[in-house]
């Protein structure tokens, strides 16, 4: 028996595959019935997996259980499982029950589990989380599947009357599949925010030869001006720090305006952040 991933424990039990002292010391209880064995990271997948071993046939994950199943990353491992279980008709500790309806159209099996497809899953996400919590989420599930927000959009349009139905158009015509670090989605929101021009991402530059030496996390190739996130990586590591000013050398030879930013920028002065940006498209001739 595999014990790796969440299991019943009566079952495991009656099929002599452990004993109830064994049970009690070398696994972890996830749900009533549930466990999986000690040690075992447990993420937001595996929570997902949880919640269907305990409610069974007919529920299907949703929300950030189902981002996580398709791919998604930046959840938080102790955010509840979310559920659509049309048995149960009230909330259950250790697990987030949606009452809402799904057609089997919107539903694909991943990793031998019932979920919510990546368009519905969008769509889900876009208007029952903060809107940059939900940017974040769903940039990263449109990097994992290697898609865009299309089918959601289409999704949210046919769903007239659904509750936050039309907040959640204006968060998936903002999803980016480039954005790789929530820092930089946060960035990108804050920037578009502001009344600038939506950037784009992932900006390859090439020198005269035409080589790729540069690759950056977004900005406006048009006026030759781009922003970098910069993470703790690129202060801890000499390596990255070394190669960082390289590039942005190479970058201001080649005429790019570089504007870079940190967490502490982001989350205390970003109003700094935008005006330092506004300026240097100003200065490339961007009419802002």
């Amino acid at each position: 028996m595999h014990f790796d991933m969440p299991f019943r424990g009566s079952r495991a039990i009656g099929a002599g595959h452990v004993t109830r002292h064994r049970l009690a010391h070398d696994f972890d209880r996830l749900h009533r019935d549930v466990y999986i064995r000690k040690n075992v990271v447990v993420d937001a997948v595996v929570r997902a997996h949880a919640s269907h071993t305990l409610a069974g046939s007919g529920a299907v994950s949703c929300g950030l259980s189902a981002a996580a199943l398709h791919g998604a990353k930046w959840i938080d491992p102790d955010e509840l499982a979310e559920l659509i279980w049309p048995a149960r008709t009230r909330q259950l500790s250790g697990l987030r029950i949606r009452f809402d309806k799904v057609l089997a159209a919107d539903t694909v099996m991943v990793g031998g589990v019932l979920a919510t497809s990546v368009p519905r899953t969008m769509f889900d996400l876009a208007r029952q989380l903060p809107r940059l919590k939900a940017l974040q989420i769903l940039d990263s599930l449109a990097r994992a599947t290697g898609g865009s927000a299309k089918g959601a959009l289409s999704l949210a349009e046919r769903s007239i009357g659904v509750r936050g139905g039309v907040a959640a158009q204006g968060v998936l015509e903002l999803v980016d599949p480039g954005a790789e670090s929530p820092q930089e989605t946060k960035t990108r929101l804050l920037l578009i925010d502001a009344g600038l021009p939506r950037p784009t991402t992932q900006i390859r530059v090439a020198d005269a030869s035409g080589r790729v030496f540069a690759r950056c996390d977004m900005g406006w190739p048009e006026w030759k001006v781009v922003v970098e996130y910069d993470g703790v990586q690129h202060w801890t590591s000499e390596k990255q720090r070394t190669w960082d000013i390289e590039r942005y050398e190479r970058l201001e030879r080649a005429g790019w305006l570089v504007v870079r930013v940190n967490s502490e920028q982001l989350r205390a002065r970003p109003g700094e952040v935008v005006e330092r940006v506004r300026q240097k498209l100003r200065a490339a001739g961007a009419p802002v």
